[in-house]
C-alpha cells in the first residue's frame, strides 16, 4: 500500500485528513484550510466586513428628496402620495441597516406597510415599480384576486413570497429586503362587516392569511410555488424586513366618506353643503372608514401608511403623455427614428388622446391602447416615408384620418 504525504506539512493521507493530487503534488484538507484563510480571511472577519458594508449603506441610500425626484421623473401629480412613499420606504431601508449599528439595541423600530387608494390607472402599480428600481432590490407584483385561504382551490397566500424569491433569482437573503406589491387588495374585503355564518375564503379568509406575513415572521414555503404536501422540501424565508405596498382603487368607498360627511342625513338644523363640499376625496380616508369598506381591523393596523392618490386630469395626461422620461411620445418618437422619420403631435392630438382616456374611465393605462388603435395603419406604410416628417392631428385621433406627411422641401397630404 503506497503511503502519501501532503508536499506541504508532509501529513499522512487519513479519512481525517484527506489528499487531493494534482500533477505530482498533493494537499491535505488542513492547508487547504489555512491556504483559504490567507487568501480570503478568517470567516468572523468576513462577516464583520459583510456588516460594516451594510452599516455604511445607509450613507448610500437617497434621501426622501432624492426619491420624491426620482419618481417625479416618471409620476406626474401625486405628490403628496409621492412625498408620503419616499418617506416611508427610506425609514424602512434605514429601519434595516441601523438593526446592525443601533446604539441603543433595547429599541425595536416597527415596520411601516404602505396601502396605496386611488382610481384604475392612477400610478399604484407604477410607484412600486419605481421605487424598486432605484433602490435595486427585488419586487414581487402579485394579484390578491387569485389568492384564497389555504386548503381551496386558488393560490395560497404563501406563494407571493416565492415570486419574491424568484424576482431575487432565488438569493433568499436578498428576498427578505425586498418589497412585494399586493394589487387588489379591495378585491379581498370580506362580504359585510358582521361576520358570516359561511366561510369567505376568498375575502376575509385571505386578509387572516395575510397577516402573519406581512407583520414579520418565518415562513416555509414550497421553493417552486403550488401547494404544500408532506415529504416536500421547504425554503425558510423570514419577512420582517420585507416592505409590502398594499394597492386598491377601492370602488364605493366614496359613498362610505359621503355617509360620514353627513350628506344623506336629513331634518331640520342640517346645513346645506356646497358642491365642493359634498364631493369626498381619498384624501379623507381614515382605518376606521376601510373597516367599513370591509378589511379586518388586524390587516387595517398593519398598513399604517395610508397614501391616496388623484384622479388623473386632463392636463395631468397630456403630460404624462409627454414629460416623463419613459413617455409614450418619447417612445413613439424613438419607434419613429429608427425607420427615419420624425414624429410629431399637434397640442390638439394630444388632448383629444387624454379626453378619450377620461372617457374609458381606464386612466393611464388607457393612453397606449388609444395610442396603438390611432397609429396601426400609419406605422404600416411607416417603411414608405423615409425622410417624412408625420404631423399627428387631432382629425388622426377623433376621426382616424390620415395624418400630414412633411417631406424636407414639400409637403403632402394624404
Amino acid at each position: 500500500m503506497i503511503h502519501r504525504h501532503c508536499s506541504f506539512c508532509d501529513a499522512s493521507e487519513s479519512e481525517q485528513n484527506p489528499l487531493i493530487a494534482g500533477n505530482g503534488v498533493y494537499i491535505c484538507k488542513n492547508c487547504v484550510v489555512s491556504a483559504y484563510k490567507i487568501m480570503f480571511g478568517d470567516e468572523k472577519e468576513l462577516a464583520k466586513e459583510d456588516n460594516s458594508e451594510l452599516v455604511n449603506a445607509v450613507h448610500k441610500l437617497m434621501t426622501p428628496k432624492e426619491l420624491d425626484a426620482f419618481l417625479g421623473e416618471y409620476i406626474i401629480g401625486q405628490e403628496r402620495a409621492r412625498k408620503l412613499l419616499s418617506v416611508a420606504v427610506y425609514n424602512h431601508y434605514k429601519r434595516i441597516f441601523k438593526m446592525h449599528n443601533a446604539a441603543d439595541d433595547d429599541t425595536e423600530i416597527a415596520k411601516s406597510n404602505i396601502l396605496l387608494i386611488g382610481p384604475t390607472g392612477s400610478g399604484k402599480t407604477l410607484m412600486a415599480q419605481t421605487i424598486a428600481r432605484v433602490l435595486n432590490v427585488p419586487i414581487a407584483i402579485a394579484d390578491a384576486t387569485s389568492l384564497t385561504e389555504a386548503g381551496y382551490v386558488g393560490e395560497d397566500v404563501e406563494n407571493i413570497l416565492t415570486k419574491l424569491i424568484q424576482a431575487a433569482d432565488g438569493d433568499v437573503e436578498r428576498a427578505q429586503k425586498g418589497i412585494i406589491f399586493l394589487d387588489e387588495v379591495d378585491k379581498v374585503s370580506r362580504m359585510s362587516e358582521n361576520r358570516s355564518i359561511t366561510r369567505d375564503v376568498s375575502g376575509e379568509g385571505v386578509q387572516q392569511a395575510l397577516l402573519k406575513i406581512i407583520e414579520g415572521s418565518s415562513v416555509n414555503i414550497p421553493p417552486k410555488g403550488g401547494r404544500k404536501h408532506p415529504n416536500q422540501e421547504f425554503t425558510a424565508i423570514d419577512t420582517t424586513n420585507i416592505l409590502f405596498i398594499c394597492g386598491g382603487a377601492f370602488d364605493g368607498l366614496e359613498e362610505i366618506l359621503k355617509r360620514k360627511q353627513g350628506e344623506n342625513v336629513l331634518g331640520f338644523g342640517h346645513d346645506k353643503k356646497t358642491k365642493d363640499e359634498k364631493k369626498p376625496t381619498f384624501d379623507m380616508v381614515e382605518p376606521d372608514d376601510l373597516v367599513h369598506y370591509g378589511l379586518i381591523p388586524e390587516l387595517v393596523g398593519r398598513l399604517p401608511i395610508i397614501a391616496s392618490l388623484n384622479e388623473i386630469t386632463e392636463d395631468d395626461m397630456v403630460r404624462i403623455l409627454t414629460e416623463p422620461k419613459n413617455s409614450l411620445v418619447k417612445q413613439y418618437k424613438k419607434l419613429f427614428a429608427i425607420d427615419e422619420v420624425e414624429l410629431n403631435f399637434e397640442e390638439d392630438a394630444l388632448r383629444a388622446i387624454a379626453q378619450k382616456a377620461i372617457k374609458r374611465k381606464t386612466g393611464a393605462r388607457g393612453l397606449r391602447a388609444i395610442l396603438e388603435e390611432s397609429m396601426i395603419d400609419i406605422m404600416y406604410e411607416l417603411p414608405e416615408y423615409s425622410g417624412y416628417e408625420v404631423m399627428i392631428t387631432k382629425e388622426v385621433i377623433e376621426n382616424g384620418e390620415k395624418p400630414v406627411y412633411i417631406k424636407k422641401t414639400t409637403q403632402k397630404t394624404a
